[in-house]
């Protein structure tokens, strides 16, 4: 443990629905210039592991569950591709395989994560790490799994506790983005803040709001979730940002 960087950060960035350049580009700004962080972003998620987790003090996870192994269908969107216009996509044709998503977590990469939050790291997951289902270590220390999201629509973040660090002088807010529903496993008392659908736009059968930010003690550790994240507008908003730099120095007990 004694060869982490205190002010470092690996964060496992980037998937199908989440492009890895504007979550850089994004956290670059928020954490990078706001709070000093020095942050190593990889798409790798061979990356994630306890060699690399030996050398950082914090772990960033923005990106969901899921890999493509066969591709994402030949009717998937391509940018810049309209069938009526170009026609084929490939002659000869390239192998039409069925499109299908695995999980692509393991055992020991969820082991690696509890084991470095339990002995004393630190651990911070945005938006779609909720995704990340198939392994019941890495959930148990993320604290929630998923179940699902509406379409792109405004929604109010309400702060429900203006007591702890990562709240101090956050107000509440409103972006447009993806609205995540979870199913949260853990105490109610370390919830932070609320996502409220004001037009009264429901998902489901489970209503118009739920938790979207959390943070508690693991072990030795600490960790915090935080669900907004699907634009840059969304990351960059200022009590937003705000936020996001309280939770990286409570992670990281600064404060």
């Amino acid at each position: 443990m004694s060869n982490r960087q205190q002010t470092s950060a690996f964060a496992l960035i980037g998937d199908r629905y989440h492009n890895s350049d504007y979550i850089r580009t994004g956290l670059s700004k928020t954490l990078g210039e706001g709070t000093g962080l020095s942050v190593n972003f990889s798409d790798d998620i061979h990356q994630l592991n306890a060699e690399t987790l030996a050398h950082h003090a914090l772990l960033i996870v923005f990106r969901d569950g899921m890999i493509w192994p066969d591709g994402y269908g030949q009717g998937a969107p391509y940018p810049g591709y309209d069938p009526n216009t170009h026609g084929t996509l490939s002659d000869p044709p390239a192998p039409e395989l069925e499109q299908r998503a695995v999980q692509w977590i393991t055992p020991a990469q969820g082991q690696a994560v509890r084991t470095f939050v339990e002995e004393g790291g630190a651990a911070l997951f945005y938006h779609n790490s909720t995704y990340i289902t198939a392994c019941e270590d890495f959930s148990h220390v993320q604290g929630s799994t998923t179940e699902g999201h509406p379409p792109v629509r405004p929604y109010k973040v309400e702060i429900t506790n203006r007591d702890h660090p990562i709240t101090r002088d956050v107000g509440d807010f409103i972006v447009t983005d993806e609205q995540h529903y979870m199913r949260y496993n853990k105490d109610p008392a370390d919830v932070l803040a609320i996502s409220v659908n004001e037009d009264g736009h429901t998902f489901g059968e489970l209503g118009t709001r739920c938790e979207a930010a959390w943070a508690y003690q693991y072990g030795k550790g600490r960790v915090c979730y935080l669900a907004p994240g699907h634009t840059i507008p969304a990351l960059w908003n200022p009590e937003y940002a705000k936020m996001q730099q309280n939770a990286v120095r409570w992670l990281l007990r600064q404060t």
